[in-house]
């Protein structure tokens, strides 16, 4: 009834239609419902529209859910998709010499799903569950034995999900975490499978959707994480119990506070931004991060502030110093006196206590802390993070990356820059995704786009999209300039222009404007800007370039756009591809 009344509210929403195919070979009942209200409650501004394929047909509904024009397909797979034996609304015989032949059948029917899967994520987006449900009693060994042919099938299965997992846009829901909240003896109904073809207890068709509906909908990842030191990132206060008495390790029963700086480790060689926030003697504080025994480099902690001063105070010097939000960064400490502090400075942080003495709560922040920074893939930009915020503060190069969008003429020059852009826009490249979605001062608008929209665009054989690279003495900064448009004859509408706030003051968007005058037959660019209320330096650029306030739709013809450009000193080089 909640679901349902959820459902019904959406008609009053004027944000427009979230469409979602639904492929499953039962019938998918309450779980339409369920996804529905899910969605509705991630999206609270659209109204959601749940089309479903047809009954027992997997094969042929990952066909029409290729053509379904929807944002995003889910793709419910049973035992019995693989095999109608396997189902309990099939007659057919169990019998032992059947067996060989339903593995076969499996084995086979596998493969077509696979392709059929390959086929549909080119075009959208998809989640996948595979099968959730428990086996029918069929195999001859006792159910508390593991028989060959359970094993066979889950074999097959297996080998579904590791080609599933390598194709693009295609998502598989996590066995771990759906056995974790949906216990396997609560999620089979077999009255309703044979009654209706619903295979679903309601516990588990909720659960299924909730999750299914997350996965398709993944919030952008955490940038940085703020830890705490003392009864954080070790065991113990280092100023009372000194360098050599704090601890990570068993034999002080401080193993937790290893597993944490082990996980702390991984995230930083993911491109997530770890830095220290203690109040502590800064002297202290060096030698200890120095010990061999550290369970992750102390080069992946930058910067540490170690003060005596409050630690809302240490955050926004680290935020100022990694020019991201406080929206973007998880801050994590042992005491909740500090977090009150920190959260009533900085509201938008995510503050979370560490549980000292608690090792199963440690993993469950540990699993916490997974779900906010996790993301598809690890690209080079998220590798060399951290790298080029290190070097940016190197006094030949120190300056307010924030300040300013104006062309600067006295220190470009020495920073011997080269900038590659790419023209290419098929297959789509993740990373030109990732800075339209996550971008916020230097967005022409500040529109997010799915997967499936986004992909939809570059298909557009009008559509032009140049994705800039930069590197200079101080090393690569990787992909961190997009710009995506549409050519109506002589003029190019631009949709999306968005560049990264690591590359500020480096005029790379106005090398990336001359890129592509010079590559296409342009005679004037339109701006589909708005103004938002982080905008300010894509404003800043616009109206240097136009030499008034830009507007919504504003345009520049080519003559004064280069006129504007000349200005410039000259970059180095640019690469072309």
């Amino acid at each position: 009834m909640e679901a349902l009344n959820i459902i019904k509210g959406m008609k009053q929403r004027s944000g427009g239609a979230l469409r979602c195919f639904l492929a499953a070979g039962f019938n998918p009942l309450h779980l339409r419902s369920f996804l529905a209200a899910e969605l509705g409650l991630l999206h609270p501004e659209k109204w959601v529209e749940v089309v479903e394929g047809l009954y027992g047909d997997l094969l042929g509904n990952l066909v029409r859910l290729a053509d379904a024009n929807s944002e995003f397909g889910v793709v419910l797979i049973e035992w019995s998709d693989l095999d109608p034996r396997l189902g309990l609304r099939c007659a057919a015989r169990w019998g032992p010499s059947e067996l060989t032949d339903i593995a076969t059948t499996a084995r086979e029917r596998a493969r077509h799903i696979h392709l059929a899967l390959a086929d549909a994520c080119q075009r959208t987006p998809l989640v996948v569950s595979l099968p959730t449900l428990p086996l029918p009693p069929l195999s001859v060994v006792p159910e508390w034995q593991a028989g060959p042919f359970e094993l066979d099938l889950t074999s097959i299965v297996q080998s579904l999900a590791a080609r599933a997992t390598g194709l693009s846009q295609c998502r598989l829901l996590s066995p771990q975490r759906i056995a974790w909240i949906s216990p396997l003896e609560r999620r089979h109904d077999i009255d309703s499978e044979v009654l209706t073809g619903f295979p679903y207890s309601l516990s588990h068709a909720s659960a299924l959707a909730s999750s299914l509906a997350r996965l398709a909908q993944l919030r952008a990842p955490k940038k940085g994480l703020i830890t705490d030191l003392d009864n954080t990132l070790w065991k113990g206060i280092v100023g009372e119990d000194g360098v050599t008495g704090v601890s990570w390790d068993l034999d002080h029963q401080s193993q937790m506070h290893a597993i944490y700086q082990r996980f702390l480790g991984a995230l930083a060689s993911e491109g997530a931004l770890i830095g220290v926030a203690s109040k502590n003697d800064p002297h202290l504080v060096a030698e200890a991060l120095s010990r061999d025994d550290l369970a992750l480099s102390a080069s992946a902690l930058f910067p540490v502030e170690a003060n005596w001063g409050a630690k809302s105070r240490s955050i926004t010097r680290i935020l100022k110093i990694w020019n991201i939000g406080a929206e973007s960064v998880v801050f994590v400490d042992d005491s909740a006196l500090e977090l009150s502090e920190v959260k009533a400075a900085h509201p938008q942080i995510e503050c979370l206590q560490f549980p000292s003495r608690k090792p199963a709560a440690v993993n469950d922040l540990l699993s916490t802390l997974r779900d906010l920074f996790g993301k598809d893939m690890v690209l080079e930009e998220d590798r060399i993070r951290a790298t080029s915020i290190r070097n940016s503060r190197e006094p030949a190069n120190e300056r307010d990356t924030s300040a300013s969008l104006v062309p600067e003429y006295e220190h470009v020059e020495d920073l011997r820059a080269e900038i590659k852009c790419t023209f290419g826009k098929l297959p789509a490249d993740p990373r030109a995704l990732e800075l339209v979605n996550k971008t916020n001062q230097f967005n022409l608008n500040g529109r997010r786009y799915t997967e499936a929209s986004w992909n939809n665009y570059l298909r557009d054989h009008m559509s032009v999209l140049l994705v800039a690279s930069y590197t200079d003495k101080f090393g690569p900064l990787g992909k961190v300039a997009v710009l995506a448009g549409r050519r109506v004859d002589r003029r190019l509408i631009v949709n999306a222009w968005v560049m990264s706030c690591r590359a500020f003051s480096r005029r790379i968007e106005y090398r990336s404007l001359a890129e592509l005058i010079a590559r296409d037959d342009i005679a004037e660019i339109q701006f589909d800007y708005e103004r938002t209320d982080r905008n300010g330096p894509l404003t800043e650029c616009l109206t240097w370039l136009l030499g008034i306030t830009p507007t919504p739709g504003c345009v520049v013809s080519r003559e004064a756009l280069e006129i504007r450009l000349r200005m410039l000193s000259e970059i180095k080089e640019v690469v072309h591809e």
